[in-house]
């Protein structure tokens, strides 16, 4: 099983068979527009401008599962992330990230890049932490996605060579981006 056996059905409603991504250096995010991390769609979209010519590609994938956080149509979610971020890379269809039910690109990553937790040295992830093991423990059991923004990095060849956890800044893949784009 390869990344690229995957299909995934864009926001405007057209599938993609992602081996039309072989060769380019991915990055793969669940997303949501009323969610904390919502403001990341900035760096994102600063990333995929400052590298898009070198061959980066970002998914956006939003999804509704934590806590109703993407609760508008196909086409709200579009408009929102283009008039509020200027988003331009490439969002597909809502999808369920985690369980089962998971979409099956994001139950590939998950297995190929497996949770190790949050950083706790920083404010952000030791409030993320706190927030799950308060209000929903369950999210923190096993290696599904545990909230939005998610983000995954996929080599050239289609390796997945970085999980990234919603507290992460975009601008943290950065380094790993450019090591991989030479």
């Amino acid at each position: 099983m390869s990344i690229y056996n995957i299909q995934a059905t864009t926001i405007q409603g057209k599938e993609v068979q992602l081996d039309d991504y072989k060769g380019k250096v991915l990055v793969i995010v669940n997303t949501a527009s009323k969610c904390g991390f919502t403001p990341q769609y900035s760096d994102l979209q600063k990333l995929y401008d400052r590298y898009k010519e070198q061959g980066l590609e970002i998914l956006g994938f939003p999804c509704n599962q934590f806590n109703e956080q993407e609760p508008g149509s196909h086409e709200e979610v579009e408009s929102f992330c283009q008039i509020n971020y200027g988003v331009k890379f490439p969002l597909f269809e809502k999808t369920d990230v985690r369980g089962r039910d998971a979409h099956p690109v994001f139950r590939y990553l998950t297995e190929q890049a497996p949770f190790e937790g949050f950083d706790l040295t920083n404010s952000s992830g030791k409030l993320l932490h706190a927030f799950l093991q308060e209000k929903h423990p369950e999210l923190l059991l096993g290696d599904d996605v545990k909230w939005n923004f998610t983000k995954f990095v996929i080599d050239r060849e289609g390796n997945v060579v970085g999980r990234f956890e919603p507290t992460a800044e975009p601008l943290d893949m950065e380094p790993t981006i450019e090591a991989l784009l030479k």
